[in-house]
């Protein structure tokens, strides 16, 4: 076993431990903090594999979520009210029931796409490696900002938007408390 699987190994159990613990603590901010964890461990598998620029934008991105995500923990609990609600048997039972039905239509679309075959076909070598297969930032930024066929703008502004949307609506939220 060489090093890389060994840090792939413990990237992965710190991610599904900070995982279940997200799900299980009682505490809004402790789950934020948790689901913070999860993320950074992501970027880690992304830098792990070679991924740079999309471990970087992991880490940008979802730190900067996770701390609206705090600001608004804080803004719509006090601090007496920082417990989430109690759990019942039948929301247990329902959410156990979600996830599995989840996770069936996830392994259903798996096999129906034949994907398991797809990336063995990946695999084969096919050119030299590394002729082709690295993206510079320039490349990548003209394919997101390019509104030519392929680009991403629309839905790059579209997001925009709807985040913007999002943070009007949090504000009113907030405003009321």
């Amino acid at each position: 076993m060489n090093s890389q699987n060994i840090m792939f190994v413990i990237l992965a159990t710190f991610i599904v431990l900070s995982s279940l613990a997200t799900v299980l603590t009682k505490s809004i901010i402790r789950a934020a903090t948790y689901l913070l964890f999860v993320l950074l461990g992501t970027a880690g598998l992304y830098f792990l594999m070679g991924y740079t620029f999309l471990g970087a934008v992991q880490i940008m991105v979802y730190a900067g979520g996770i701390i609206v995500l705090y600001v608004f923990s804080i803004l719509l609990t006090s601090g007496s009210q920082e417990k989430l609600s109690k759990n019942s048997i039948v929301k247990v039972l329902g959410s156990a029931a979600l996830s599995l039905v989840g996770f069936a239509v996830f392994l259903f679309m798996l096999f129906k796409q034949n994907l398991f075959a797809r990336v063995a076909a990946l695999g084969a070598p096919t050119e030299p490696a590394g002729a082709g297969t690295q993206n510079s930032i320039h490349e990548i930024g003209n394919a997101l900002l390019s509104s030519a066929n392929g680009g991403y703008l629309l839905p790059f502004e579209a997001v925009s938007v709807l985040l913007l949307a999002c943070i009007v609506a949090g504000l009113l939220i907030a405003r009321k408390y």
